[in-house]
């Protein structure tokens, strides 16, 4: 079992804990809402993705923004998933990005959405 994020207490009183699969895509999570520089012992950490949140929309800005949500995850968990697809949409100040990927140990494919305050799905 591996601890869940965010930290948390189960019903119990101890620490909580989550699957395999739950924990990959709360790791998925972490790198795509952390910014760069954010974690002291590991300054380069992260997508940056936050930051483009309010910069105007455009068929560049999605491009690029896919190929950094992608690039980070393979940086960060390729030893974990394969990256198959990222799908970015902003709008306004919401973000929403989807990510299909294949959990390596089980070769399982898997879609997980987050928006930008966390996991939808």
């Amino acid at each position: 079992m591996n601890l869940d994020f965010p930290f948390s207490f189960s019903s119990r009183g101890r620490t909580a804990e989550t699957t395999d699969d739950e924990h990959i895509r709360d790791l998925i999570e972490q790198v795509l809402f952390t910014a760069p520089g954010e974690r002291v012992n590991r300054p380069d950490f992260g997508s940056g993705l936050l930051r483009l949140v309010f910069t105007p929309n455009s068929d560049e800005l999605a491009a690029a923004t896919q190929f950094l949500v992608q690039g980070s995850l393979q940086q960060w968990l390729g030893d974990l998933i394969e990256v198959n697809d990222v799908q970015v949409q902003s709008s306004d100040s919401s973000l929403l990005v989807e990510v299909q990927y294949t959990v390596r140990r089980t070769q399982q494919q898997q879609v997980a959405q987050f928006s930008r305050g966390g996991a939808l799905q």
